[in-house]
């Protein structure tokens, strides 16, 4: 019997916490594991959609930035011919409809955030949205946090992802880098990547799928 389709929400109370670079490096990390992946741009701004149409990638991505959006996805994405499809939203602050639509049919939600205090005092908001989108269905989505722009041996990485777990929140093992190369990506092509390689074998490994 074939596995469910997933549908990994990539979500931040603001703009620059790196969702669509991690969506768009973790789609790619997913399709270079055999996995069939659609990315969805909810963003108005459609900056994936329009990275995908510069750099020609082998996922394929679509653009609806809509608050109608968990029961537009299924007339648009057949589900019978994806495994896993990645959406990138806008930020929860400025498109709340949008982000919230996107939570009510996610499987799973990863929190981007850097190890800083700012970046910790946005992530209650969106577990608070993620709580709120559960009474719209069966079943809650399993939520983690990703840590990304990671400076090598800084021990606030530790102190924020003791705080974050002590909090409740689940955190990944595996994190992302502080690189020239994510900052700069856009528009290019997305080449095999260890970091969020790494990310992808995790979520895997949390779905059974490895």
């Amino acid at each position: 019997m074939r596995a469910m389709t997933r549908v990994l929400v990539v979500a931040n109370l603001k703009g620059g916490a790196g969702k669509t670079t991690s969506a768009a490096f973790l789609a790619h990390a997913m399709h270079e594991r055999g996995r069939r992946v659609v990315v969805v741009d909810a963003d108005p701004q459609g900056s994936a959609l329009r990275w995908q149409g510069l750099a020609g990638w082998p996922v394929p991505a679509i653009g609806l930035p809509v608050p109608t959006l968990h029961r537009q996805l299924w007339g648009v994405v057949d589900r019978e011919r994806v495994d896993l499809v990645v959406v990138d939203t806008p930020p929860l602050e400025s498109s709340t409809g949008i982000v919230i639509s996107a939570l009510r049919m996610a499987t799973d939600v990863l929190v981007t955030m850097a190890p800083s205090l700012i970046e910790l005092d946005r992530v209650g908001p969106v577990f608070k949205a993620i709580e709120e989108s559960a009474g719209y269905r069966d079943d809650d989505p399993a939520a983690s946090v990703l840590l990304n722009r990671v400076v090598a041996n800084a021990s606030s990485t530790g102190l924020h992802r003791s705080q974050l777990e002590s909090d409740g929140r689940h955190v990944l093992t595996a994190t992302v880098p502080r690189r020239e190369v994510y900052s700069q990506a856009f528009g290019g092509p997305i080449g095999p990547d260890g970091p969020h390689g790494a990310v992808a074998d995790e979520l895997l490994a949390m779905w059974g799928q490895r």
